[in-house]
């Protein structure tokens, strides 16, 4: 009966975070019907996507602390509730500048959810090899729900129209509040850095702002805003990023970020290629990236099998080498193939690297901070990829060109890193042992 128990609720807390991510890729086949329906500049278009990716990447961080201090039951109830009435919110926005506005709030709700999962699954499994077990399950869904979402969303725009793909949202996040049940959690007494999670949120917003906008006003408050966390950060008593993490694990970091920046831009360009130039219905592009999102729901379960065996290097190498070609032979259904497989190679790997690599006691921090580098990518992706792609198809070809030079640049880090790690390695082993004298 426990386990039954325990399975539900895990059921529960998976479905929520299906949600969140299902939320990153699920409006970009929706946006042509939005701009008919709303107005709104090409501009306005990229907020919409951004909006939710902005405010969810800065909360990251702070999502665990505020789990972590008000208790992992709470504030998951909190974030699955707020995401469906602000879902329903955003069903019937009645213009683009409120529906950003939304967005954001729900982005912000997305944070909470995810921080607070981890610590649930935690709480209910905590045998190592069971607590492995459902994180597994947990993560698994990651290549689900990015795969369901163009594919959804196209189903929902072609028979109900936009405002659909937000409605389906409230009767899932109750599903998952029910499933979930009574789960009660210990209040803990850490204090959260609000001030830096205010900087990081206006230091996002303003950069995303420089980019589209293409604002001096912008990036000059970008700047002050960037220089203000800093300042925060470094005199916080209890720092958001400790000391060392970021030497550790740059290499994985500066990765994954670029990994979303290439599979979110891709989705914003191509859908509009798609849409715009060859006349595609929402339901055509949605079927459309079925060759990227289909690899994605079964490769990385055996891209986790080989990280278990031979480490995460070679997946990691290997998906970015497969990554950057498909982006070049984009949208062509062989590039989408060899995208779908070269994302579902690297995104499970780089976990496991980041929280290999990470000093001990900072494995959690690593990993929320992995997931917010990479949905700062995805926000610079759309930004910088959507004003490259502007002018059409040729537009389109440049920014997937662009995406696959950064994608190279990335694999280039990876192997030097990997190689001064090798020989730092083969020098100590070189260094005789000294006699005691």
């Amino acid at each position: 009966m426990l386990a039954t128990t325990s399975f539900r609720r895990l059921a529960g807390i998976s479905l929520a975070y299906f949600l969140v991510l299902l939320d990153t890729t699920v409006l970009t086949v929706a946006l042509p019907d939005l701009r008919a329906s709303l107005g709104g500049t090409f501009a306005g278009q990229q907020w919409a996507v951004n909006g939710y990716t902005v405010a969810f990447a800065a909360s990251l961080l702070t999502g665990g602390a505020v789990s972590d201090r008000y208790g992992a039951a709470r504030v998951f109830r909190l974030g699955v509730t707020g995401f469906g009435v602000i879902s329903l919110m955003c069903a019937f926005a009645p213009d683009l500048g409120l529906l950003i506005a939304l967005r954001a709030l729900l982005g912000l709700m997305g944070a909470l959810c995810l921080g607070s999962s981890l610590g649930l699954i935690a709480q209910l499994y905590t045998a190592p090899a069971e607590r492995a077990r459902a994180m597994g399950v947990w993560a698994g869904l990651t290549g689900t729900a990015l795969a369901a979402g163009p594919l959804l969303g196209g189903l929902l725009v072609e028979s109900y129209g936009w405002r659909a793909i937000f409605l389906i949202n409230p009767p899932l996040a109750a599903a998952s509040l029910i499933a979930v049940g009574g789960l009660v959690s210990a209040v803990g007494a850490g204090r959260i850095g609000w001030g830096v999670q205010a900087g990081a949120c206006a230091f996002l917003g303003l950069l995303a702002a420089t980019i589209i906008e293409a604002s001096v006003l912008a990036a000059s408050l970008a700047l002050v805003a960037l220089a203000a966390l800093v300042w925060l950060e470094r005199r916080a008593p209890a720092p958001t990023l400790p000391g060392g993490l970021l030497r550790a694990s740059w290499t994985g970091l500066l990765t994954g970020g670029v990994v979303n920046f290439a599979f979110s831009g891709a989705l914003f360009v191509i859908t509009l290629l798609l849409q715009g130039e060859r006349r595609f219905t929402p339901l055509e592009a949605g079927l459309a990236f079925l060759p990227l999102t289909i690899p994605m729901t079964f490769n990385a379960l055996l891209t986790g099998r080989l990280v278990a065996r031979y480490g995460p290097g070679p997946s990691i190498l290997a998906g970015l080498a497969l990554l950057s070609a498909g982006l070049v032979f984009a949208p062509s259904t062989a590039g989408m193939i060899i995208m779908g497989f070269g994302l579902s190679c690297c995104l499970p790997a780089l976990v496991a690297d980041v929280v290999s690599m990470a000093p001990p006691g900072t494995a959690g921090t690593a990993g929320g901070l992995l997931n917010a580098v990479r949905q700062v990518g995805a926000v610079l992706g759309v930004s910088v990829m959507g004003v490259v792609a502007h002018d059409g198809a040729a537009g389109a070809s440049r920014a997937l060109l662009l995406a696959a030079v950064l994608t190279v640049l990335a694999l280039a880090a990876q192997c030097g890193t990997r190689w001064a790690g090798r020989r730092a390695a083969g020098q100590d082993r070189r260094v005789p042992a000294r006699t005691p004298m």
